[in-house]
């Protein structure tokens, strides 16, 4: 049993970090976290004990990472090679040999769909990131979405789990591999995802945690199948070098992304214009720009502003009720060596390089480069300290 601390558990969550009793093992992700500070990782660690016990199958109970922790558990401790070995990225990325343990998914926020997914977001502490062990076999084989669970989470938990799911219907929908499928599962999910996210942050409302519910797993399920975009590229990296929230980083993100998609995409079909071209990359970028016009009319009707204002109404609103900056999260640029050519090798470029690697970005709309990236960055930190983004 994987399960986020709090009030499920019924009692002092760190009286034991790790229990081996009658061949089950339990564990919390508070208890996780400070194994995670401690250890090589806590998924190794979770691994291990799951091993020792000889666990039949894994339970999961909470967030995100809770989902994700019990899937990769499920996934390694049959494996007959190690963690880094099947990780992408940062490992081998290698297929696991072994069928992995059954997982049984309750989600307890509405966010990342992970109940649904077929991969596990891994923290390695020793490369900063946050990245995927993937496998088919990794779907939970029963996931119990109940809207009940996610009742009285606290504020902050809510709006950041709540910003990933309202991401995780948009980048599907401007996704270069959004399919008929995906497309009648997001687009209505985009208003009805963040007119709830509005209601909650004035207050607890059952409708509203329903929809959020749902949002969350049709979210799951279209990543899964038309993949995502540049937000989660950098979710992975900031959330890896900061340790902070998943679902903050791809809120406070979000808006500058979309700008920087709709002002690409706009270029890229107009060079598209003065010549002949029907790759499947032109095709994306005029998909999505096509798209961006309705986007911005969902969220301007969630929050009750201009189309055009759309994007940093969103970013004020969120800021409005709670969400920190990037540097409040722990990102800023620390001015470094200097390469060949005398460019400074700050974070931002650190973060940029290792962004465009990640596997989201394959998905982006249009063809991203270091700096583009970077320009998200100093946008999303121009706003923070009040200039103008």
């Amino acid at each position: 049993l994987i399960n986020t601390a709090g009030g499920l558990t019924g009692g002092d969550v760190m009286r034991a970090d790790l229990t081996v009793d009658g061949g089950a093992a339990a564990f919390t992700t508070q208890a996780a976290e400070k194994l995670y500070r401690a250890s090589a990782g806590v998924a190794e660690v979770a691994t291990t004990l799951s091993v020792a016990a000889g666990a039949q199958a894994v339970v999961a109970l909470g967030g995100g990472a809770a989902i994700d922790l019990a899937k990769a558990v499920a996934g390694l401790a049959p494996a007959t090679r190690p963690m880094l070995d099947h990780l992408e990225v940062v490992g081998g990325g290698l297929p696991l040999e072994a069928e992995p343990l059954p997982v049984v998914a309750l989600p307890t926020t509405a966010g990342t769909g992970a109940e649904v997914t077929r991969n596990a977001v891994i923290g390695v502490p020793a490369h900063r990131r946050k990245v995927s062990l993937r496998d088919p076999r990794l779907m939970p084989r029963l996931a119990i979405v109940d809207p009940a669970l996610s009742s009285g989470a606290p504020r902050a938990v809510t709006l950041a789990s709540g910003l990933d799911a309202v991401t995780q219907v948009i980048e599907p929908y401007l996704s270069a591999r959004a399919t008929a499928m995906t497309d009648a599962l997001v687009a209505p999910a985009i208003p009805l995802g963040l007119s709830a996210l509005v209601r909650l942050m004035r207050g607890e409302d059952r409708s509203a945690r329903e929809a959020m519910a749902y949002v969350g797993l049709v979210g799951g399920l279209a990543l899964s199948n038309a993949g995502l975009g540049a937000v989660h590229g950098f979710a992975g990296v900031l959330g890896g070098r900061t340790g902070a929230a998943h679902g903050a980083i791809c809120g406070r993100l979000l808006p500058f992304v979309l700008a920087m998609n709709e002002r690409l995409t706009a270029e890229a079909v107009g060079d598209a214009s003065t010549r002949v071209s029907t790759s499947a990359s032109a095709r994306a970028s005029a998909r999505a720009a096509a798209r961006l016009p309705a986007v911005r009319a969902a969220l301007a009707g969630a929050l009750g502003c201009a189309p055009g204002a759309a994007f940093t109404t969103l970013a004020a609103w969120a800021r409005d009720q709670g969400l920190a900056s990037l540097a409040a999260m722990g990102h800023a640029r620390r001015a470094s060596a200097t390469g060949g050519d005398g460019d400074p090798l700050g974070e931002d470029r650190a973060v940029a390089e290792a962004s465009l690697a990640a596997s989201s970005m394959k998905a982006n709309p249009v063809a991203l480069g270091v700096e583009d990236l970077m320009a998200v960055l100093a946008t999303e930190r121009a706003e923070a300290e009040g200039g103008s983004p």
